[in-house]
């Protein structure tokens, strides 16, 4: 009996014991979850930064499709080697100083000028092991890198479409190379890098201002110095179409361009949160279609037919719009961005061919104006957004026409009067795009 009594407690003693080492199993291993979980969500962050850098690679293949669409075939291989060389131009002198001087770190945050080691000393000083893990930020080093290396070859593409058909290869390469170098890296500093402008609470999300209207001002000092298109305009003031020759190009560039903004927006959130992607996602495509129908429908109601190019410069003003702000504005707020670009870049083609700045592509009206307007409606104090847009646009418009003037002076800017009646792919390449075809 006493035996049994034993036995009983025993099994007792047993079963209450087991919650108990239980919950010191699961409280032994919470810290093994916990690092696990963690380790998922810097796995996903990281990784979906890397798609959104992809994505954003693949704009330069939009880039390069609208604008050769919109330009003459005699000039096709000039604007795709522009174009090629952008990205690897943009790439390295990102690496050799822009990202370093964009985002120096906190001992330099507040100034107008940041002083970050430079390039690779700048990464040697990086320490290899704590810059690939989660201690970094929610993606590694390598990663932010590329994906900001994305960016700031963009500026430089848009001046590419504005200053198409008559500029000389190698002063615009020399050009775009200093202008993404050494400009572009400052003015970011102001604002992502910790700057003045990100004292003051400026607020760009994914680049209207810092990407968009930077590279605008660039090309709008280029345009002035270099002059319209021969035949552009008449002695009289009109104005004559210079017709793009492939409109199915132009299309391809467009959808191209959307796709790439699903990562160009959609990484600024710097994480793969799903709430935050998918509304930037959201926000994204309606301020798109309504820029485009929005732009469509206006060129019909003006001139009793529907401009295919108005529609699709209204998708990327919409776009460009929605970028200062894709992740926090409501879905409503983003149609009417969308609707206000969409008108905005209609008219803003027509004024600039009245002032006779001649802009191939409707850059200037897509990527600068539109790149403004979103930027006024972004952030909650308007008063410093205005002094955003102000400073950014007399430090980029007044260092890119002093560059364009200088480089103009050592090199020369424009093409000979034949060699654009020729063509810039025989007179720069020796070579066309198109062999079963004449160039024209």
């Amino acid at each position: 009996m006493k035996k049994r009594i034993t036995s009983l407690l025993a099994l007792v003693t047993a079963t209450l014991a087991m919650p108990v080492a239980m919950m010191a199993e699961e409280a032994a291993a919470a810290p093994d979850l916990a690092d696990s979980i963690a380790d998922s969500v810097f796995r996903t962050d990281n990784l979906w930064i890397l798609i959104a850098a992809a994505l954003v690679f693949l704009m330069h293949l939009g880039f390069s499709a609208l604008e050769t669409g919109l330009c003459q075939a005699k000039n096709t291989t000039n604007i795709l080697f522009k174009n090629a060389m952008i990205i690897c131009i943009g790439i390295i002198t990102y690496f050799i100083c822009g990202f370093n001087l964009m985002y120096p770190g906190d001992a330099y945050a507040g100034g107008f000028l940041s002083l970050g080691a430079f390039g690779p000393a700048g990464f040697a000083e990086a320490d290899a092991a704590a810059n690939t893990t989660k201690d970094y930020a929610d993606y590694t080093y390598w990663s932010d890198f590329i994906f900001q290396a994305m960016f700031a070859a963009t500026a430089a593409t848009i001046i590419s479409g504005c200053v198409a058909e008559r500029i000389k290869l190698l002063p615009f390469l020399v050009f775009a190379a200093i202008y993404v170098a050494i400009l572009y890296p400052v003015l970011g500093y102001w604002h992502w890098g910790g700057g003045w402008l990100a004292e003051k609470g400026f607020y760009d999300f994914a680049g209207s201002t810092l990407v968009h209207s930077v590279g605008g001002w660039g090309g709008l000092a280029a345009i002035i110095v270099l002059g319209a298109r021969k035949g552009k305009y008449g002695s009289d003031g009109s104005v004559r179409p210079i017709v793009g020759h492939s409109m199915p190009l132009a299309a391809i560039g467009v959808f191209l361009l959307w796709l790439g903004w699903y990562g160009f927006n959609g990484g600024s959130v710097l994480s793969a949160d799903p709430a935050g992607v998918s509304l930037v996602f959201v926000t994204t495509s309606l301020a798109a279609a309504f820029g485009g129908l929005v732009a469509g429908i206006t060129s019909w109601i003006m001139t009793k037919k529907p401009d295919l190019t108005m529609a699709l410069n209204g998708m990327l003003a919409g776009l460009v719009g929605i970028t200062a702000s894709a992740d926090s504005q409501t879905v409503w707020m983003a149609c009417v961005i969308g609707i206000v670009c969409g008108v905005v870049v209609y008219f803003s083609v027509i004024t600039f061919d009245k002032l006779k700045l001649d802009d191939p592509v409707g850059a200037l009206s897509v990527h600068l104006v539109c790149g403004i307007v979103g930027t006024l409606f972004a952030g909650d104090k308007f008063g410093v957004q205005c002094i955003g847009v102000l400073a950014y646009g007399a430090v980029s418009f007044a260092f890119a026409l002093g560059l364009a003037f200088v480089v103009k002076a050592i090199f020369g800017f424009r093409v000979s009067e034949e060699e654009e009646l020729e063509g810039l792919d025989l007179g720069e390449h020796g070579q066309t795009a198109y062999h079963a075809l004449e160039a024209r």
